[in-house]
Formats: C-alpha cells, sequence, structure tokens
C-alpha cells in the first residue's frame, strides 16, 4: 500500500538520475584543485605579480619625518611578495627611527605597504656642550638634536648654586635635567607655549620662566602679583 504522505512523481515523467564519479573522476577533481590552490599560491607569495610596489605614511604631522626616511627604514621589506612581508619586523624597523614612538603595518592589496606612525613630541629641549639643542620626550628619550630649540619648547637650564653642587654625588645631573623634563612634560599646552626655560637652580627648586616675565617655581607664580599657580 502507497504511503499517502509521499509525494506523488508526476506522471509520464521517469525518475532523475542520480550523478556518480567514478574514482578516476575524483582523481582529476583532486588534481585539478590541488593545481588550482598552487597556482594561487605560486601567484601571490612567489611571482612578483603582487610585489611590493609602495609605502604609504600615515601620521606624518611634524613636517620634520619624512615618508622617504620610513620606507628606508623597512629596507629589504619594500621589494618582493606583499603576503611575505614580516610584518612584525617591518613594524619593529619603523620603531627604530628616533622620531617615531610607535607604528604600525598592514597590507594594502594588491601593491602597498601601509605605515601609520605617532611621532614623538618634543616637551623639553637641553642644550649639549657643544650648544646645539637635544629635543627629549616625556619619557626622557632624546630623539633629535638640533641647532636651535623648536618653537614652544621649554629650553632645560642648569643654573646650580653651591648646595646643588655639592649634592651632585646624590642628585647628579642627569637626574636633574629629569626632574624639569618631569616638570615640563606636565605643563598644559597653552602654557608650554610661554615657556622660555626651565631652570633647575636645585633638586627642590625648579622654575618657569614664561612670556611677560613671569616666574612659576614649583607651583608659585611670582610677579607683581604672586599667587598660588593653578
Amino acid at each position: 500500500m502507497a504511503d499517502p504522505a509521499a509525494p506523488a512523481a508526476p506522471s509520464g515523467e521517469p525518475p532523475a538520475p542520480r550523478v556518480r564519479l567514478s574514482r578516476r573522476g575524483v582523481l582529476v577533481l583532486c588534481l585539478l584543485g590541488a593545481l588550482i590552490a598552487g597556482s594561487l599560491g605560486w601567484l601571490v607569495f612567489v611571482s612578483s605579480a603582487l610585489d611590493v610596489r609602495s609605502v604609504a605614511v600615515q601620521g606624518l604631522d611634524s613636517g620634520r619625518l619624512s615618508q622617504d626616511e620610513v620606507a628606508r627604514a623597512l629596507g629589504g621589506l619594500r621589494h618582493g611578495p606583499l603576503a611575505r612581508v614580516d610584518l612584525a619586523e617591518a613594524q619593529r624597523r619603523v620603531q627604530s627611527v628616533p622620531r617615531v614612538a610607535k607604528a604600525e603595518v598592514w597590507r594594502g592589496w594588491p601593491h602597498t605597504l601601509r605605515v601609520k606612525v605617532t611621532e614623538r613630541r618634543a616637551v623639553a629641549s637641553v642644550r649639549t656642550d657643544d650648544g646645539r639643542f637635544a629635543q627629549v620626550d616625556a619619557g626622557g628619550f632624546t630623539f633629535a638634536t638640533e641647532a636651535a630649540a623648536p618653537a614652544g619648547v621649554p629650553v632645560v637650564d642648569l643654573q646650580l648654586g653651591q648646595q646643588a653642587n655639592d649634592a651632585l654625588a646624590v642628585f647628579d645631573r642627569q637626574a636633574l635635567v629629569q626632574a624639569a623634563i618631569t616638570v615640563a612634560a606636565g605643563l598644559p599646552p597653552e602654557v608650554a607655549k610661554q615657556a622660555g626655560a626651565v631652570q633647575v637652580h636645585s633638586y627642590d627648586d625648579v622654575r618657569l620662566q614664561l612670556a611677560g616675565g613671569v616666574t612659576v617655581r614649583w607651583g608659585v607664580r611670582s610677579g607683581p602679583r604672586a599667587r598660588p599657580w593653578c
């Protein structure tokens, strides 16, 4: 007796035949798939069809770091298949550039290696023994030395008195400079632009010389109307 729930076959039409592959057919399909995969792998990882042809750099805001300088840091990674670029090594090389604080590198298919940099920002300049100015970031890292201090960046000036000189065995010059850098790094941007110098007289006497002759000494502003700095 026929199952009433089973769909009825159209009258006069034979059932559709099932397609079955022979072992040889399966083997041919497998070989064809392997050939396609191998060709794609060769195209991407070996051939020059998808080579690196350009380096695009983002984040060059200061005008002091050029795209060419970043590209040169990549060295041989700028050549060869894009898929084979070691992105971690590329990031490490870009971050070895003194002016670069942080870098991100990724692939921009089909031919571009893309780099995003965060530049170091000078919070102070330190006068060197030869009269030049070393630019220092908030972490105390010296990343550039130039003939003049950048505009809007205070200059660290050691003006040590006898007491400070006597205490150099405990608070050496590097520690005093770092104290001044810490003060400069904590300045609001609008105040930093007015600061011509950060004068260090001793480990507990750091003074900011602001535009207009105003002096800030460890949180106290002195002048015609001295009042607490806030």
